[in-house]
């Protein structure tokens, strides 16, 4: 089994790699993971088409999730039907960053017809992966090794795999969402010794990709303020990753604690037009600073994450007629703001002409200590 990479193998790798702009990927008539991937409801001209729409803004990169219950029924197809979507990304320039568990959203997924859209609300039918009742089944771990294990096996060694995300918001979750410091610290220790055995089934599969699994709670200022799961996910991970939905200065902040690293830095999660994180104000703090960025959402659809979570409580909430939370075109490929269009065109149009990025070396100065701000500590 391989080690986690050093220092020097992540830079090493990070400078041969174009900039990494792109978007999480979810096609516009699919619900969650298991409507994208399922063999009844796989669409795949829709989903070639909707890559065809990242493509024409720049973005070289998605990120794709997957869920532990489409290899529990069928392992050949389902490893064969993302084999067909990273060769409909590769045919657009797109490399693709696959998740493998997610603790977001609804906690007893199920397998076959997914429910229709809930009306008025953002990403209504996502579920996590692995459910709840799997998460605490010891008697379960057997199928979830055989799972990371066969995927990453599959696609070890396929350059159209930018990286493999272990774990979405491990600490996530509706059960935590509002809840005190407390209940997200016994959410964290369910997971937290499966999201060691993950790390360590990928690794055991020898894949030429990075490993990660991003922080986004909390305050970052210093590696030993991070809680016991934020601190399994920044030493286990190759390349460090993190989410972040705040104002420009807030991300600029983060990326300064998580240079202490040594490691690239990849926003994998980003952009929330209300809150202040927009492309415009973001992605130029985010390429300055040798950072990829994938923003949440590319074509609006039945995730509704047009919508504002939930919860949201902003001042330009009445606003959200006009302005759209997440995603960048309509179902008909219309640009929701042709302005932004625009600008990513122009952005990643000059980009083109420097296809490497910089190493990312450790800040030299320790940056102050700030805690974060509500805009930031949501997630899609």
């Amino acid at each position: 089994m391989r080690r986690q990479w050093t220092i020097a193998k992540a830079n090493c790798w990070w400078s041969a790699q174009r900039w990494p702009m792109g978007c999480n990927f979810t096609p516009s008539n699919a619900i969650n993971q298991l409507e994208m991937w399922q063999a009844a409801s796989f669409d795949l001209p829709v989903i070639e088409a909707e890559l065809a729409l990242a493509s024409s803004v720049g973005m070289n990169a998605v990120r794709v999730y997957l869920h532990d219950l489409l290899w529990a029924e069928d392992s050949a197809g389902f490893t064969d039907r993302i084999d067909q979507f990273l060769a409909a990304a590769d045919r657009h320039g797109i490399r693709t960053m696959l998740v493998l568990f997610d603790s977001c959203w609804h906690p007893e997924p199920l397998l076959g017809l997914q429910p229709q859209p809930t009306p008025g609300v953002h990403n209504s039918g996502w579920v996590q992966s692995p459910g709840v009742p799997a998460l605490r089944d010891p008697a379960q771990r057997g199928r979830l090794e055989e799972y990371v294990r066969g995927v990453v096996g599959r696609f070890s060694k396929d350059k159209r795999v930018f990286a493999w995300d272990i774990w979405n918001e491990p600490d996530n979750g509706p059960e935590v969402s509002a809840c005190d410091a407390g209940e997200l610290a016994a959410k964290a220790a369910l997971v937290l010794p499966l999201l060691r055995d993950a790390f360590g089934w990928a690794r055991a599969m020898n894949p030429i990709q990075p490993l990660t699994s991003a922080i986004w709670l909390g305050d970052w200022s210093s590696p030993d303020g991070l809680t016991p799961l934020q601190q399994a996910q920044t030493k286990l991970s190759d390349v460090i990753s993190f989410h972040n939905y705040g104002v420009a200065e807030d991300f600029r902040q983060r990326v300064g604690w998580l240079r202490a690293f040594g490691r690239p830095i990849l926003c994998t999660e980003f952009m929330a037009r209300p809150a202040g994180s927009t492309f415009e104000a973001i992605l130029p703090v985010a390429k300055a600073n040798g950072v990829g960025a994938f923003c949440w959402g590319l074509v609006r659809g039945k995730t509704q994450t047009h919508l504002p979570w939930e919860s949201w409580e902003n001042p330009n909430f009445a606003g959200l007629a006009d302005k759209w939370f997440h995603d960048i075109f309509d179902a008909d490929g219309v640009a929701h703001d042709p302005a932004e269009v625009e600008f990513l065109r122009l952005l990643n149009a000059i980009d083109a002409r420097a296809p490497h990025w910089p190493i990312v070396g450790v800040s030299g100065q320790r940056p102050k200590a700030a805690m974060r701000g509500d805009a930031a500590t949501r997630a899609a």
